[in-house]
């Protein structure tokens, strides 16, 4: 009785130690950086149209000011900006389902006036500064 406890133990232990060592050990959790999923994103600035005017918007190279518009259409908007080496006007629009504000892309460094107009009319023209650094 004695010698099959025994055995019976051996047999375990030697299971147990077959399997641990058949155990992988667990991988290190991968490091996840802003360049690993996308790069640097650059959070868009979101301002109201009415809240522009003689507004100054900082912004970074790469960033949005994302413009809502409220009531009126967001593709009523035309945008003119004055040095377009700093910042582009990007129109909104309507595709299906889904709308689009009009915004300001910072493009590079320095800084520049931006002018809005509205083709719903009885609107005075929005006039802005964007000023752009580096990241």
């Amino acid at each position: 009785m004695k010698l099959t406890r025994i055995a019976a133990c051996a047999v375990m232990a030697a299971a147990a130690l077959s399997l641990a060592a058949c155990a992988t050990s667990a991988a290190p959790a991968p490091t996840v950086t802003a360049s690993s999923i996308g790069g640097d994103v650059i959070a868009p600035v979101t301002m109201a149209a009415g809240d522009l005017q003689g507004a100054t918007v900082d912004l970074l190279v790469g960033q949005v000011l994302n413009i809502t518009t409220g009531d009126l259409a967001v593709d009523s908007y035309t945008g003119q900006v004055a040095d377009t080496e700093v910042a582009t006007f990007v129109e909104g629009r309507t595709d299906g389902s889904a709308e689009f504000n009009p915004g300001v892309e910072a493009v590079g460094a320095g800084t520049t006036d931006v002018t809005m107009t509205n083709s719903d009319g009885g609107i005075q023209p929005l006039r802005f500064t964007v000023v752009v650094t580096e990241k």
